[in-house]
């Protein structure tokens, strides 16, 4: 298992920012496509809620994932094992957005937590810059919108 985590100081209220994070029918409003991230579909409830569930197809394969932790406008946290192409097998997905106001911002925190199958852990720092590359990504954009409001 392998944990990473990004921060940034959004200029907005975390009841803002929590409800961008919560809108899976409407992220494509801030966060472009790329090779990882090619849109969210079949969201059982939106905005989200404890339970939601949705499915993210990318390159390497399909995110199904739910909504596991729901504390508005401080924690939301989502499960999304990645069934990989070609029958790989499934990387575990864990990731959480903690949100904390402060006089001036609010700081996000994104913790990914990763388990991959032992087969491709040769892979994995491949595969991590790729996850380190989206949630950088993800977390700018986040930020830019959030801030444009």
């Amino acid at each position: 298992m392998t944990e990473i985590a990004f921060e940034a100081a959004i200029h907005a209220g975390a009841d803002q920012i929590f409800d961008l994070i919560a809108d899976l029918g409407g992220q494509d409003r801030w966060l472009g496509r790329s090779s990882a991230f090619r849109g969210t579909s079949e969201v059982s409830a939106n905005p989200a809620t404890l339970g939601t569930t949705y499915r993210e197809p990318g390159l390497l394969g399909v995110r199904t994932g739910e909504v596991v932790a729901y504390e508005r406008p401080t924690l939301i946290a989502f499960h999304q094992p990645m069934e990989l192409r070609l029958h790989a097998g499934t990387i575990d997905i864990l990731l959480r957005a903690t949100l904390t106001p402060t006089a001036t911002a609010t700081n996000v925190r994104r913790e990914l937590t990763l388990s991959m199958p032992a087969h491709l852990r040769a892979l994995q720092p491949l595969v991590l810059h790729a996850f380190r590359r989206e949630n950088n990504r993800t977390l700018q954009a986040l930020k830019a919108y959030a801030e444009s409001l």
